[in-house]
């Protein structure tokens, strides 16, 4: 394991522990509403000031959700709490996902979910672990029994109609869909095998930055909405176990 690997995974569980004080009280929070749809609480803000305090280090940059940006060739992209809806509301699929950049690539992520105590945690040619151990594909489903993941536009959001298609198309060639509600976490449901795939549109990077690398770890593949996209900056994202991929890509961008 790497320094830099090594303090992500700390500072990311010390966020963990702070959202789970909140948890137990969040009846009390006070949320704000950014934009339709979209909200944070003391529990988001909280969360990504000890990461931010945890993690930046002689010169790095930051790109979080809740704090202004420092660009610099070395970045932190942390998302301090993906499934922010799900996690007010007392559901319990939500992370705290923290990403390390370098000249312009991702070179390590770690997603941790607190409830469950599980870590995702990858770093570029050292593959990709859950909680300490590999990540393992299981055997491919057979054809028509792939279960996929998705995220819906929700408050107006462009690509409604978009999506719609996308449902009508895969729904009959699959054994469902599931929309959890923390990209962050289906992208490592993808990495360990418990979703077979999973798209969307228009996701920010903080949503993905973590998830991408432990998805290339573990050998998933990842595209845009065109083989040239690339995720990282459009925000559009297919991923899938390799021997699924060409057919899921290409039925989403039908």
């Amino acid at each position: 394991m790497t320094p830099d690997l090594d303090r992500a995974i700390r500072a990311a569980k010390a966020a963990g522990d702070l959202l789970l004080d909140h948890w137990q009280q969040r009846e009390t929070l006070v949320i704000d509403q950014k934009r339709p749809g979209d909200f944070v609480s003391a529990a988001d803000r909280g969360a990504e000031m000890l990461l931010r305090e945890a993690l930046i280090r002689y010169g790095d940059g930051w790109l979080g959700e809740e704090t202004e940006a420092i660009d610099a060739p070395r970045r932190w992209i942390v998302d301090p709490l993906d499934g922010t809806t799900n996690f007010l509301r007392g559901i319990g699929q939500w992370a705290v996902s923290v990403a390390l950049e370098q000249n312009g690539r991702r070179v390590l992520g770690v997603v941790h979910d607190p409830l469950r105590s599980e870590t995702f945690a990858a770093a570029r040619g050292m593959g990709a672990t859950l909680n300490g151990q590999p990540l393992r594909l299981p055997p491919c489903p057979p054809a028509g029994g792939a279960l996929w993941g998705t995220g819906l536009p929700f408050g107006g959001m462009a690509h409604i109609d978009d999506h719609a298609d996308d449902l009508r198309r895969i729904l009959p060639r699959s054994a469902g869909i599931r929309r959890l509600g923390a990209a962050a976490l289906d992208l490592c449901y993808v990495a360990a095998g418990r979703l077979d795939g999973f798209w969307e549109r228009s996701l920010r990077p903080w949503d993905i930055a973590a998830g991408l690398v432990i998805c290339a770890e573990a050998g998933i593949r990842t595209e845009g909405w065109t083989p040239e996209d690339r995720p990282e900056e459009s925000g559009n994202v297919i991923a899938a176990r390799p021997e699924l991929f060409q057919d899921f890509a290409g039925t989403i961008r039908a």
